[in-house]
């Protein structure tokens, strides 16, 4: 063999060993490639907490993953406390529209008492207008005191509105007289001349209850009704304006 030729073969060789030296197994690029993967994965998913072993940090967790669902039994609390809440103010509601339903009740019972009280009836029916409040004949001298309403006897008398009888007894030139305090106002109001009377002192009266029956007692020309007012039961003022206040017409 010749110098010349050895030289290449020589190279060739070493070449072939650096070639060699340099390229990993193919079994160690895998596993690099698998190492790499691990610390990718490890390093994604945050550093772990020094303080707790590995083995405990898969316990905790297992436990996020497969632990029971706490909603279920917050909703439930929730749930009691809520309708307990709710019960409560329906009871509340209910005592609201009770007490406002009482306090509307009293007020109307309040008012329909007033009415009752303020309420106003003609104390006689089939008559007529026989003497005025201030007419002067020989008969009323000198100045008539009340309204005569004339008509037939045993006609039935009622009070003019609420009140308590505070006399009932035979008066003189008035006859069967009667006098009624009234509820609503500071207000007497006579009945004279009656034929007969049916209630008696203390008595209280509706207005529209009998108190009597027309008549010619005392002193009287025929049978009538003497009706009239006498404000806190003083001197007698004429009628008819209480009667047109009242709404009521003669």
């Amino acid at each position: 063999m010749s110098v010349g030729s050895a030289a290449p073969k020589r190279r060739l060789v070493t070449e072939r060993r650096r070639s060699l030296t340099l390229r990993p197994p193919i079994a160690a690029v895998g596993a690099v490639a698998m190492i790499v993967a691990g610390w990718g994965s490890v390093a994604l998913a945050g550093p772990p907490d020094q303080g707790v072993p590995f083995s405990d940090q898969r316990a905790l967790s297992g436990s996020y993953d497969t632990g029971p669902d706490v909603s279920r039994d917050f909703d439930r609390v929730v749930l009691e406390q809520q309708t307990q809440a709710q019960a409560e103010q329906v009871i509340q509601a209910q005592s609201e529209v009770l007490a406002g339903s009482q306090a509307r009740a009293d007020e109307l019972q309040t008012e329909a008492e007033a009415l009752r009280a303020n309420q106003w009836v003609l104390p006689v029916t089939g008559y007529r207008i026989s003497g005025h409040f201030g007419d002067v004949n020989s008969l009323y001298g000198k100045g008539h005191s009340g309204l005569d309403l004339a008509g037939p006897s045993g006609s039935t008398i009622v009070s003019v509105a609420a009140g308590t009888v505070i006399a009932a007894s035979y008066s003189g030139n008035c006859g069967n007289m009667t006098q009624i305090q009234l509820d609503a106002e500071d207000l007497v109001i006579m009945f004279c001349h009656q034929s007969r009377i049916v209630v008696e002192v203390g008595q209280h009266v509706e207005a529209g209850e009998t108190v009597g029956y027309t008549g010619s007692t005392g002193r009287s020309t025929g049978p009538h009704l003497h009706v009239e007012a006498k404000p806190g039961g003083g001197k007698a003022v004429d009628i008819e304006p209480y009667f047109r206040e009242h709404n009521v017409t003669l």
